[in-house]
């Protein structure tokens, strides 16, 4: 857990799907978190061998859709995965 890069960000809430289908389509890139679904904040944990690859594709989808990089929230819910690696961040 510790090696993944975490991404923070904000998005509109109908753009949360098309913003995991994206991802998800390049395997091994990474893979999305919902932190907040109503602020439709999220985190993009990217494997580091293919963070660049995974920056590409989230500053090339973000001509398609607004996209707001943000730091990591202070409250970040109750998804069990995202706590884990906050946790691991964090040590």
């Amino acid at each position: 857990m510790r090696d993944l890069i975490e991404v923070f960000v904000r998005l509109r809430p109908e753009d949360i799907a098309y913003l995991k289908f994206i991802f998800e389509s390049y395997e091994m890139v990474g893979f999305l978190r919902t932190v907040d679904p109503k602020a439709a904040t999220l985190v993009i944990f990217l494997v580091p061998d293919f963070a660049e690859v995974g920056l590409r594709i989230l500053d090339s989808v973000s001509r398609e859709i607004q996209i707001e990089r943000i730091d990591c929230p202070a409250d970040l819910g109750d998804d069990w995965l995202v706590g884990v690696v906050a946790r691991a961040v964090g040590d």
